[in-house]
C-alpha cells in the first residue's frame, strides 16, 4: 500500500511513521508513505496557502487553487492514486467496514487542512470526504494518520501475528472481550478462571458471550447490524431480562 498525504506540516507525518509497527512496515517496504508539503504549490514569493474567508469570520481557508494544484500532481503520476480523500470534520465517519475496504486499495491519497478547512470547491475535486469523529481538531494531520494506522494494520506483514486483528472491536460487528494477562491476581481483582483452564472451546464461548454484554451495556446500536447466530441472540435476550 501506498500513502500519500498533502499537509502543511509534513514533519508531523513523517515523524510518525518512523516508529512503532508503522515504522517497521515502512522499513520493510510493505507500506511507502510520502508526506508532501502543500506549500510548494502557492503561486507567490511568500508561499501563501491561505485567505479570508468571503462573507467575513473569523480565521483563514486554504485556497482551492492551491489545493488542486497539488491534485493534479498527484493524478498525474502512473497510476494515479485509487482514492483522493479530503479529511474534514463534514465528511462520513470512518468506520471499520470502510477500513477494510481502503485496506484494498494499492494508493491513498490523503489532503489533510489546517485553520478553518479548504475553500468547499476543493470537494469536488476529491473521491471522498472522511471524518474521525464529531469534534474538531487543530488540524488533519492526526485524521489522516488514524485512517493510515487503520488501514495499515489489515496489510499482511504489518502486524505480527497475520490473524490478530480479526477478533478487535468492530471487526466482527462488536466490541472485543476482555483481555487479561499476569498477574492473575492484582488489588484483589483475579483473572476469570476459565482463562486459566486449557479448555479452549469453554474460552472461546465466554469470550463471545463477553463481547456480546459489553456490546449490550456500551454500544448496543452494534448490534442491529452485528452478525448474529441464533445462540447469540438467545443470550442477549437473557441478558436484557435480567436488567
Amino acid at each position: 500500500m501506498k500513502y500519500t498525504v498533502y499537509t502543511l506540516f509534513p514533519q508531523l507525518i513523517s515523524l510518525w511513521a518512523q516508529e512503532a509497527l508503522l515504522g517497521r512496515a515502512n522499513e520493510k517496504g510493505v507500506i511507502s508513505l510520502d508526506a508532501r508539503d502543500l506549500r510548494k504549490f502557492a503561486n507567490d514569493k511568500h508561499n501563501r496557502v491561505d485567505d479570508t474567508p468571503y462573507g467575513g469570520g473569523a480565521g483563514m481557508v486554504i485556497r482551492v487553487d492551491v489545493a488542486v494544484r497539488a491534485i493534479e500532481e498527484i493524478r498525474a503520476e502512473t497510476p494515479p492514486p485509487d482514492e483522493i480523500i479530503l479529511l474534514s470534520p463534514v465528511g462520513e465517519p470512518l468506520s471499520q467496514p470502510m477500513v477494510e475496504e481502503l485496506a484494498g486499495k494499492d494508493h491513498l491519497c490523503l489532503i489533510a487542512g489546517r485553520y478553518e478547512g479548504f475553500d468547499a470547491r476543493l470537494e469536488a475535486y476529491v473521491s471522498r470526504e472522511v471524518s474521525i469523529g464529531d469534534f474538531v481538531l487543530m488540524g488533519g494531520e492526526v485524521a489522516a494518520l488514524a485512517l493510515i494506522e487503520a488501514t495499515a494494520r489489515l496489510i499482511p506483514g504489518v502486524l505480527g501475528a497475520a490473524d490478530s486483528h480479526h477478533q478487535d472491536s468492530f471487526s466482527t460487528g462488536l466490541l472485543d472481550y476482555p483481555e487479561y494477562t499476569r498477574p492473575t491476581s492484582f488489588d484483589g481483582i483475579a483473572v476469570p478462571e476459565i482463562l486459566l483452564s486449557g479448555h479452549h472451546q469453554k474460552i472461546r464461548s465466554w469470550r463471545r458471550k463477553q463481547a456480546l454484554q459489553r456490546t449490550l451495556e456500551r454500544r448496543p446500536d452494534l448490534l442491529d447490524s452485528a452478525e448474529l447466530t441464533d445462540e447469540d441472540r438467545a443470550y442477549l435476550e437473557e441478558l436484557r431480562n435480567e436488567t
